[in-house]
């Protein structure tokens, strides 16, 4: 066999080991009416682990390109050459030259756990269940007829949903806009998406904030965007370094969270809104504000958005109900000029059509009625309760071992731990005792960090999941 595994390739050995065999399937160096080579024989033969030939053999029988028979060995399956000559795809390959990168392994690990698993979450980014305005919502839903279509609507959303958060927009972030301004999407999650497919092209180069939750967004490395990181501070980020990072990178877009940043809970000085707006304003340079936690103010002091200060139209607003009502309806928005408007409207159609007008018929009778306020000054007082919990918690279980900013407003806790610690050994600890968190190279570069999210639970279980983290740090 003149086949040797690539141990310098990205690709795992046994998925080169089974490729290699798959080959051999086809072009007849293994021949259907003989076993294959014993697991013992390949593991010998390329100098490698027997499990991992194991790994490979489960792939291809997995695959249906395979038999495993106890006593006769491994032989071809009888479906490729028999009578019925059919097969089945290799799936793996497709998934693999797929252009749309996976998320990172431990993030899709985090979310597996935490959807699986009964384990305290301290990790997802979302209000609990007790958080929800249930009751409004079932008022509307169930009292008041639907008045909506049920056709494909408008491509930027519902008109009247629009002029409805055009009056949102005023009230609430003193932002003056018009519904043609305006595009309804599936989160924020779905803007980001729409602006980077749409508005930049591969090699193009942009400024994330460090830590940041867009920090290990695949969707940029997916459309092959080159990524700069400009270091987040106690009040945002330094100006200064996005004019020396467009120096040296030509930087064509700039992502920003300014209000209780996630994950650090900052909050940006108006100063450096100002500086930044102009900085954008002489460089040509948009800013994409995401703003989905500045109504969750403990103090109820208001800072003006970017956008609400913007007097050129160089800034694109994202916000959402995600993060203030319910993650479920999947409702967000992005303000903008009406030309870019346009263009992400039109790729949206092509993904889904336009959002589902039900949920917009609820989320805008939810946003004119008074029982938003009276939602959001509800949500707030809980919020900061919660937020009492973990720093008190933090304080007692982990005293000097653990230094944090106390944020004033959303609902993550940026967190760093004194001394260093393997990342993957305490996230496995943690999950075996039971509670489950971001760890902080998944959202930011700096060593020893972790975001605890306090929406997600109750104030009891808040306390037990940092008593349970602390037990798993103290165990290393």
């Amino acid at each position: 066999m003149d086949w040797k595994p690539d141990r310098e390739s990205k690709k795992a050995i046994y998925k080169q080991l089974a490729e290699y065999i798959e080959k051999g399937i086809a072009d007849g160096t293994f021949p259907a009416d003989k076993p294959l080579p014993s697991e013992r024989f390949l593991a010998k033969e390329f100098n490698i682990n027997r499990s991992t030939v194991v790994s490979a053999y489960d792939e291809l029988e997995s695959n249906g390109l395979i038999e495993r028979n106890r006593g006769s060995g491994t032989t071809i399956s009888k479906d490729i050459w028999g009578i019925t000559n059919k097969r089945i795809p290799s799936w793996n390959r497709y998934i693999e030259a797929g252009p749309f990168l996976p998320n990172q392994p431990v993030t899709q690990r985090i979310r597996k756990e935490a959807v699986e698993h009964k384990l305290i979450n301290l990790a997802s980014g979302e209000l609990s269940e007790d958080l929800f305005p249930l009751n409004y919502i079932r008022e509307i839903t169930f009292t008041r007829s639907f008045i909506g279509s049920l056709g494909y609507d408008h491509p930027q959303g519902n008109e009247i949903f629009r002029e409805t958060i055009t009056k949102h927009m005023r009230q609430y972030r003193q932002i003056e806009t018009d519904p043609a301004s305006i595009l309804i999407t599936s989160g924020a999650q779905q803007a980001i998406h729409l602006i980077v497919q749409c508005l930049l092209k591969p090699g193009d180069a942009v400024a994330l904030e460090d830590p940041s939750y867009s920090y290990n967004l695949q969707i940029f490395k997916t459309a092959g965007i080159q990524i700069h990181y400009l270091s987040v501070g106690k009040d945002g980020i330094k100006p200064e370094d996005l004019r020396s990072l467009y120096k040296k990178h030509r930087i064509r877009m700039i992502f920003l969270n300014p209000d209780f940043q996630n994950p650090t809970g900052t909050v940006m000085t108006e100063k450096k809104r100002r500086d930044i707006l102009d900085i954008s304003s002489e460089l040509g340079i948009p800013v994409v504000e995401d703003d989905p936690y500045s109504l969750t103010a403990f103090t109820g002091r208001k800072i003006p958005t970017l956008k609400s200060m913007d007097v050129n139209g160089n800034v694109l607003y994202i916000s959402s109900l995600s993060k203030i009502v319910a993650s479920g309806l999947r409702i967000g928005w992005i303000i903008g000029p009406k030309s870019v408007i346009e263009r992400l409207s039109d790729a949206k159609q092509q993904i889904d059509f336009g959002h589902a007008s039900f949920t917009q018929w609820i989320a805008n009778d939810f946003l004119e009625s008074e029982d938003f306020q009276s939602h959001m000054n509800k949500l707030v007082v809980e919020l900061e309760k919660r937020r009492n919990q973990i720093v008190k918690s933090l304080t007692h279980y982990l005293e000097d071992e653990v230094e944090f900013f106390v944020p004033q407003g959303g609902i993550h806790i940026w967190c760093k731990i004194v001394k260093d610690f393997n990342e993957d050994q305490l996230l496995e600890e943690s999950i075996k005792r039971g509670v489950i968190y971001v760890p902080g190279s998944t959202i930011g570069s700096k060593k020893n960090f972790v975001r605890f999210t306090f929406a997600r639970e109750d104030e009891k279980s808040i306390e037990e999941g940092i008593k349970r983290f602390a037990e798993a740090l103290h165990s290393l």
